[in-house]
């Protein structure tokens, strides 16, 4: 079983919406030999359920992420993932240094959190692309 976390600040937008994403399309590429997981780089939200807006943009495109509980990144996962994903530049540099860390998207994916719902769409259509680009990967 191949092992992926995916990281963003608090774990209540970014990386819940990449983690149900990616799952999903794993799922429908008949990949069952990957975890996907997430968490944040930050505590503060630990045990919270995903942002409501990320909720909602995941419903509104099919997705389901209402069992999602916010978690903090704990360094010593690095020797339990084969690979971390970051959503933004900040927290790859946060996340280098002690295992295998990329980019999520090709581009940072922006924090819809301060923004409206047309933000978290824009982000959810983003991080199904480069969701789509992993499967690919990871296909192999």
């Amino acid at each position: 079983m191949r092992r992926i976390e995916i990281v963003c600040s608090g774990n209540i937008c970014r990386s819940p919406i990449g983690e149900v994403v990616l799952r999903a399309k794993l799922a429908e590429a008949g990949i069952d030999d990957v975890q996907v997981t997430s968490s944040g780089t930050g505590g503060w939200h630990a045990g919270e359920p995903m942002d409501p807006r990320a909720a909602a943009a995941l419903r509104r495109r099919g997705y389901d992420g209402s069992t999602h509980r916010a978690r903090q990144f704990r360094p010593g996962w690095f020797a339990e993932r084969d690979l971390v994903l970051a959503m933004d530049s900040g927290h790859l540099a946060a996340l280098s240094g002690s295992g295998e860390v990329q980019l999520f998207a090709e581009d940072d994916v922006p924090d819809p959190y301060y923004g409206d719902e047309a933000d978290f769409d824009e982000v959810l259509a983003q991080i199904e692309k480069a969701a789509d680009q992993w499967v690919g990967r990871l296909r192999g």
